[in-house]
């Protein structure tokens, strides 16, 4: 009998805490409700007593796709942690505490600078505690795959007596190899099945020698019954096991693990596409599963043996993964059944009527910018409209622009709105925009440090969308800015502004 292995998603907790990954309230609530078309079992929302933001957008993630989808955050060992995971999750149907809490020694006696002991009881008085909140209750056994079993063991015992409902062993570092994680697994798993064969064994892999997904398919051959993940692999350092890859490889090699998750496989490729337009970070071209390259083929002697049988070079097809490359080709004539038959093929929503009149509008203005839209515009137009956060009276807009670029004096001239205050200048700069982010920083009065710019296009064409990413410095801190439109220079001065409104935000904050 093949075992159901439940799916445990944390892009918007650790994949977030990638450096210039920060996503914004609307962000988080996009990529939460592609996680349920996604069909994970738990979402993990983010770490709610780390700021009052992320308290309300875990909130707003319980309320908004709790009603399908268990939702958990995280909290360490401590009381007001907890409370705040509980207050910030308690309206989701099916609500789960995670407490996470070290146990190897370098955690214990540098971290904690505690005995053991001490260090155990924490993990003890915090599991109870959260049970009287809680029927579901998940434990962490930071950096296990360091620890010295004995005393690993006596932990889980100890955690699992007090309530525990879930044990996750992690490989934080990412320090283990398949072999011997697949192993510690299995010692566990013996022994946790011997004091209580109701509690779930979980997984969380870390990518820094590049073994996240073997070490995670190797937990579940050896009885592992829930994995945590990020989409593309985000996380700390080098990532997270990738969601996607040991999705697949599960279901590719199912007789082989003789397991199956409830994934709806062919919604891999537009999540993947979601979170890496919102986080700014790009999916490698060879990145299996969900990169560019996955399913290509430029070999003569490959696409020879694909024209005679797609198995020949393909253990799996790329709808599988939703990576089907029929184009929709729209134009400003297709009128809004069309436009909505598009819209809704993607797997976004099109229920509200005012929301899709704006999102339809600027369609048109799109369609009549490039003369043929295709679907990878259409994707881009309704996530864009779908996550950029409103403006307010505390934020920046682009009004006007104008940029001269020549090989003597490149210039810029734009004019902005804060509110219903208004500011123009000019400046001559490097380039064109070394000049427009020059004349911005004038206007805004930040000292800001541009530390990476990037530009995509994002579709065919002549008349190509272009997507900009950038990141800047304010004061230690790194902000990340993003954009897209038909003319680069627009795209590269909203961004830029997307940006310095990351920092306004902040500011307003503290």
């Amino acid at each position: 009998m093949k075992r159901k292995i439940m799916v445990f998603d944390t892009t918007l907790r650790d994949g977030e805490q990638v450096p210039g990954a920060k996503l914004n309230l609307h962000q988080k609530i996009e990529i939460a409700q592609q996680l349920k078309r996604l069909n994970v079992d738990i979402i993990e929302a983010g770490f709610p007593a780390s700021s009052a933001g992320d308290f309300q957008a875990v909130q707003e993630i319980a309320r908004s796709v709790g009603d399908s989808v268990s939702i958990t955050a995280l909290a360490r060992a401590v009381k007001s942690d907890i409370d705040a995971v509980y207050e910030s999750i308690k309206l989701a149907q099916n609500p789960l505490i995670h407490i996470v809490l070290g146990t190897s020694n370098i955690h214990v006696e540098k971290k904690f600078n505690r005995s053991k002991e001490a260090v155990l009881q924490m993990g003890i008085d915090a599991v109870k505690y959260a049970k009287t909140l809680l029927p579901q209750v998940q434990y962490s056994t930071e950096d296990a795959s360091r620890s010295d079993f004995e005393y690993l063991w006596e932990t889980i015992e100890a955690v699992v007596k007090a309530g525990a409902t879930m044990i996750n062993v992690p490989d934080t570092v990412g320090y283990a190899v398949p072999e011997e994680f697949g192993e510690l697994i299995r010692k566990i798993n013996d022994r946790l099945k011997n004091l209580d064969d109701r509690v779930i064994l979980s997984v969380h892999c870390h990518n820094d020698l590049g073994l996240a997904t073997a070490n995670t398919l190797s937990a579940i051959r050896n009885g592992a019954e829930k994995v945590e993940c990020t989409i593309n692999g985000l996380g700390e350092r080098a990532g997270n096991a990738s969601l996607e890859e040991v999705v697949m490889g599960l279901k590719v090699r199912e007789n082989y693990f003789n397991a199956y998750t409830n994934i709806n496989t062919t919604e891999l490729h537009r999540t993947s596409r979601l979170v890496s337009h919102l986080t700014g970070l790009d999916v490698q071209v060879n990145k299996a599963i969900t990169g560019d390259n996955a399913f290509a083929h430029s070999s003569g002697i490959h696409q020879d043996g694909l024209l005679k049988d797609k198995r020949v070079y393909e253990i799996m097809s790329p709808e599988e993964v939703g990576a089907d490359s029929m184009e929709l080709i729209l134009t400003a004539r297709s009128g809004r059944h069309a436009f909505k038959n598009a819209v809704e093929k993607m797997g976004f929503d099109t229920s509200d009527a005012d929301d899709f009149e704006q999102l339809f509008t600027k369609f048109l203005t799109l369609a009549d910018a490039k003369k043929e839209v295709y679907d990878h515009d259409v994707f881009y137009l309704v996530t864009n409209h779908r996550t950029v956060e409103q403006s307010s009276k505390q934020l920046y807009e682009l009004e006007s622009f104008q940029v001269v670029s020549n090989d003597l004096y490149p210039t810029a001239t734009v004019k902005l709105n804060k509110g219903t205050e208004s500011m123009k200048g000019s400046a001559v700069g490097d380039g064109p925009i070394d000049a427009l982010y020059s004349v911005i920083k004038t206007l805004v009065g930040l000292e800001i440090e541009l530390k990476d710019y990037k530009i995509n296009s994002l579709s065919r064409g002549k008349e190509a969308v272009g997507r900009v990413n950038i990141r800047i410095e304010h004061q230690g801190k790194i902000y990340s800015g993003r954009a897209m439109d038909t003319d680069i220079i627009k795209a590269s001065a909203n961004a830029f502004l997307n940006g310095i409104n990351g920092i306004l935000l902040d500011l307003a904050k503290d």
